[in-house]
């Protein structure tokens, strides 16, 4: 029992401590798995026992006899269900010809590279080779994601680097889980044909029962023939019940099959998927952080000694100085891409929780039956990715000033509410060339500001979700321009430190608006318009205006005449550079040179006016 509750309690001390210091949750788990297995046996236990012993074989410890075996791989079931549900066909079809070149040709380059590398340097038979370096294609973004919010870069690079680890994640998995169940048709190592018929079969099999029971799910849960309360342990119950069902039928394809059925599910229209996520996401962390640090308390001093050695420091150096970049050269070949943003992509490659956990499964699984070299799986690819993670975490902030891809100066715009007017504004922005993302808790308003091309979602600045989306690394500014103050002020003191280097500005309150010496400067556009006056001027008058400023004299006269005019609202100062600057509430202070500027309003037109210049 206490080493049970041990296991849990250090796992989420290492998933807290990786949040804490943004780290992968993978290197903290890891290495608290070896002190507690392997190190603590050879060094800091005077009978020579484990602090936590999980036992592969025997029947002592947390997992007698085959029982660790059939953890393990329920565990990686649900967590490939879950990465299998994130990918979605019409991302492949639109992240760009970069993305999906790093995905396909740069899985392969990954794929030949790591097996010719493995077999050479170990020795290892060629299906040995070629399950190791299938294992080794996937990123994934529970290791890259922590690296970009802690390293703020140019949007393509930023891109580049979380689609490729969301997309290959799931597709990585499928390849090793094929890799695999090639070598288990035919332990004895000739491919003969009844061998490549059975090969041929568990694939059949597998992608059968994932798409038949993802259709299946998706008809029970449409009917509402599951109540709501129970959809989540209903979908794990389903999952799980694939997975044994298929592993009947043709065995070692169950992975296939769970795969398969989260792409199908991942892929339809159905108003539980997100909510699904969030349960699959959560479960995920807590299966995560048990598995790795049994996986890892699981090895023995011995297999370590495999890999303390110049072959595995030399497999890791041309896995990290050769596969990778050559994979990102050709694949972002012909691109926009700069040579320095494509060597910082080369750099960022940490191998990432699926394969560690599926070579722990996959190398236990073969060494069981007795594959000569499958005693090398395990400890190769656990190498690969704390040698990747700890190179790439330590050094990323530094290469990215030095490759010139480090984000100096955040000039993204994150406006709270997505409105007829927010829409307006941020259309206008973007056409400016401003990276602008709109947030709101309406689904309407998030769908109508989509359709105008405009970055969007749905999102409640209540939830902590915000400050890690690594979409918002390049904010720099905050406006809050909801209908309700409250949380027009929230939305300031919450997110104004994440998001607001440059400025946090909100709509002034209806109070404010009768208070004439109200001159705050978080206070938007002007001290008379609020939201109704904003909605209804955006309502009349559906596009953004320019007029350029003659001078001082003619910028005071038109925003006196804006204070009176109920139809004509000021909004930024475009100076000669383009440069946008956000017009306050205390309007007649102006930061910036008004020569050859404009003024952007939005409302009833100044040219038909007669100003003073």
């Amino acid at each position: 029992m206490l080493e049970l509750a041990g296991i849990i309690i250090f796992g989420i001390l290492a998933q807290w401590v990786a949040w804490r210091f943004k780290l992968p949750a993978i290197l903290p788990l890891i290495l608290i798995g070896l002190l507690v297995g392997p190190i603590s046996a050879e060094y800091l236990s005077a009978d020579g026992q484990k602090w936590i012993e999980p036992i592969w074989n025997g029947e002592k410890g947390l997992f007698p006899g085959e029982s660790l075996f059939y953890f393990v791989s329920l565990a990686i079931a649900i967590i490939l269900f879950e990465g299998g549900l994130t990918l979605k066909i019409s991302e492949i079809k639109n992240v760009g010809p970069v993305i999906t070149k790093l995905i396909t040709i740069g899985a392969v380059v990954t794929l030949v590279g790591g097996a010719v590398a493995a077999h050479f340097l170990f020795g290892l038979s060629w299906r040995i080779s070629a399950l190791f370096s299938a294992l080794i294609i996937v990123t994934g973004p529970t290791v890259i994601t922590p690296i970009l919010r802690n390293v703020p870069l140019r949007k393509d690079v930023s891109a580049v680097l979380k689609w490729e680890g969301i997309l290959i994640d799931p597709i990585g998995a499928l390849v090793a889980v094929l890799v695999f169940e090639f070598i288990s048709i035919d332990a004895g190592g000739e491919y003969t044909l009844t061998a490549g018929l059975e090969f041929l079969k568990k694939i059949l099999i597998g992608s059968t029962f994932g798409f038949g029971f993802a259709h299946a799910f998706n008809f029970v849960v449409g009917r509402k023939w599951v109540p709501h309360y129970l959809l989540n342990v209903f979908a794990l119950a389903s999952v799980l019940g694939v997975f044994v069902v298929d592993e009947l039928f043709a065995k070692e394809s169950g992975l296939l099959a769970v795969v398969v059925m989260g792409m199908v599910l991942g892929n339809m229209k159905s108003n539980y998927l997100k909510e699904l996520l969030y349960f699959k996401e959560s479960l995920s962390i807590l299966l995560i952080s048990i598995l790795f640090i049994l996986l890892a308390a699981n090895m023995n001093m011995d297999e370590l000694l495999l890999v303390y050695n110049w072959q595995a420091a030399l497999l890791l150096a041309i896995i990290i100085f050769v596969i990778r970049p050559l994979g990102v050269l050709i694949s972002t070949r012909g691109s926009k891409l700069a040579f320095k943003e494509k060597l910082f992509i080369s750099w960022v490659g940490p191998r990432g929780i699926v394969a560690a956990g599926i070579a722990s499964l996959f190398g236990l699984t073969l060494a069981r039956r007795g594959v000569p070299g499958a005693e090398y799986i395990t400890p190769l690819v656990f190498m690969v990715v704390l040698g990747t993670v700890l190179l790439n975490a330590a050094s990323a902030r530094f290469l990215a000033k030095v490759f010139g891809v480090f984000l100096q100066k955040s000039e993204g715009i994150l406006i709270v509410g997505a409105s007829v007017f927010p829409r307006l504004i941020a259309r206008y922005l973007k056409d400016n060339g401003r990276h602008v993302v709109l947030i709101d808790s309406n689904q309407e308003n998030i769908r109508m500001a989509q359709e105008m091309d405009l970055d969007a979602m749905v999102s409640n600045i209540y939830s902590d979700n915000l400050t890690d989306n690594i979409e918002l690394n390049d904010v720099g500014y905050l406006l809050a321009m909801t209908a309700n103050p409250t949380i027009n002020d929230y939305a300031i003191q919450k997110l104004g430190e994440h998001f607001g280097e440059n400025g946090s500005h909100r709509l002034i309150s209806d109070e404010e608006k009768e208070n004439p010496d109200f001159t705050s400067e978080q206070g938007l556009f002007s001290h008379v318009d609020d939201f109704p006056e904003l909605s209804r001027v955006a309502e009349t008058y559906p596009q953004i205006k320019e007029i350029p400023i003659r001078s001082n004299n003619h910028y005071g006269s038109m925003m006196s005449f804006t204070d009176e005019e109920s139809e004509t609202i000021p909004l930024f100062i475009k100076d000669q550079d383009r440069e946008l600057h956000i017009i306050s509430s205390n309007n007649k202070s102006v930061r910036t040179d008004l020569k050859n500027a404009v003024l952007v309003y939005m409302g009833k037109s100044l040219n038909d006016i007669a100003l003073e210049a």
